[in-house]
């Protein structure tokens, strides 16, 4: 049997798609979804003048859009497909192969990004599964990105060939100036992204082993670390988030900071949070700045997790007496009997320092943290502006530079992140 035939057989959304066979070299599949995108030529062109790497790709775009959409969405969605086929006519040397999956009109109910990112690389892993390719890459792109030029290369260099990995988050950088659009959406962009740079960086300050960027068009995973994980989930929202936390605490996920991803700064309504939501609120209030979370919070965070290997070497009677140890914001958010309760199940199922952290901050993971920094915020500690708090947690990092400018604020902690090719 097969590495995937059983997952696809329960869990696939749709039946085979693509009639036609891949190459047996085929070591990487880009998976687009497209929703309201006559402009797909775009992406198409920039994936056209990358650099070919060490194996065959494929690119599948999935056109879909949800059951209510309105009639002009529709029409581009025809639009978009009539593009692609035109893309192809006048490229047929690419050195990739491209292929459409049209999602019928109505599509299932409960229709959203999700559904449309799981139908492609569901298709994706089917492909795999025919030539058995189980370290096969399934590469997360959105129709409004364009890329780097070593972009396969880097890919195929730092997961494919490599065994210990078995998916990434890829480095990405909004664009921050141009005439394609208006500038104050270039400024939203520049405080969007410095928000989440530094909240990446502030996790990282708070000794949280598991730091990742979870941008849905900068992903990539092996065919069966996916199938493991039981594939793309269904959400309308937030669905990468989802599966990255999903990835994560199988190993072999790591941060790819030797290419770049390069995703739109335009405002959305499509879904309810993430980028282009983020830009269309700032646009509508028309506002110069972003609050993000008070540095105080991964302060607390930083002190509870130096704590852990004390947690360890305690007797299970003395977990009662370690809640008085833990940050004001900390123990609020816990509760004391939940503490007692949580930690002693534990500290009961582990017997090494190793598996105790693996299991502490199993506990203690991304989505605990999201709604701790929602908790802490809700009353005890304020937001602030995001270029303030971005300069207070770079004194705190005994930074050597600490720009005060919003721009250079931003390039400074992208230069963070790209120090090394890979974490």
């Amino acid at each position: 049997m097969g590495f995937a035939l059983t997952y696809l057989e329960e869990r696939a959304l749709f039946p085979q798609k693509i009639a036609e066979a891949p190459d047996r070299n085929t070591g990487i599949i880009v998976v687009i979804p497209a929703f309201n995108e006559p402009g797909i030529s775009g992406v198409l062109d920039s994936l056209s003048e990358c650099e070919v790497p060490g194996c065959k790709v494929e690119v599948i775009i999935v056109v879909n859009a949800p059951g209510d959409s309105e009639p002009e969405v529709l029409d581009n969605n025809q639009k978009s497909i009539e593009n692609i086929i035109s893309w192809k006519k006048e490229n047929v040397n690419c050195f990739f192969r491209l292929f459409i999956f049209d999602v019928e009109h109505p599509a299932p109910s409960g229709w959203g990004v999700g559904m449309a990112r799981k139908t492609g690389m569901d298709e994706a892993v089917r492909r795999f599964e025919s030539i058995n390719k189980p370290e096969g890459i399934i590469l997360n792109l959105d129709a409004d990105c364009s890329v780097e030029k070593n972009y396969f290369v880097a890919v195929y260099n730092e997961l494919f060939r490599k065994k210990e990995t078995t998916a990434c988050s890829i480095y990405f950088e909004h664009p921050l100036s141009g005439v394609e659009f208006s500038n104050d959406i270039y400024e939203y962009i520049t405080l969007y992204e410095l928000h989440l740079r530094y909240y990446f960086q502030g996790l990282a300050y708070t000794g949280f082993p598991y730091v990742f960027h979870t941008v849905g068009s900068a992903i990539a995973v092996k065919a069966l670390l996916y199938v493991k994980a039981g594939g793309m989930n269904r959400k309308q929202a937030g669905e990468d988030f989802y599966f990255i936390q999903k990835l994560v605490p199988s190993g072999g996920y790591f941060s790819l900071n030797s290419t770049t991803v390069y995703p739109s700064p335009r405002s959305s309504s499509r879904v309810p949070f993430g980028t282009g939501a983020s830009i269309g609120k700032l646009r509508a209030d028309a506002t110069s700045t972003l609050l993000t979370y008070n540095v105080r919070a991964f302060r607390e965070l930083r002190d509870f997790f130096s704590l852990t290997g004390l947690f360890y070497e305690g007797s299970i009677g003395q977990i009662p007496d370690y809640f008085s140890l833990l940050p004001e914001g900390i123990k609020l958010f816990i509760g004391k009997d939940g503490w007692i309760s949580k930690m002693g199940e534990i500290k009961g199922n582990t017997s090494g320092l190793y598996s105790f952290k693996k299991r502490f901050f199993g506990w203690f993971n991304m989505f605990r943290i999201v709604k701790y920094m929602n908790f802490i915020h809700n009353g005890l500690f304020a937001k602030e502006y995001v270029e303030v708090a971005a300069s207070k947690l770079l004194k705190l990092m005994e930074a050597d530079k600490c720009p005060h400018e919003i721009s250079e604020l931003l390039l400074h902690y992208r230069s963070l992140e790209r120090i090394g090719d890979c974490q």
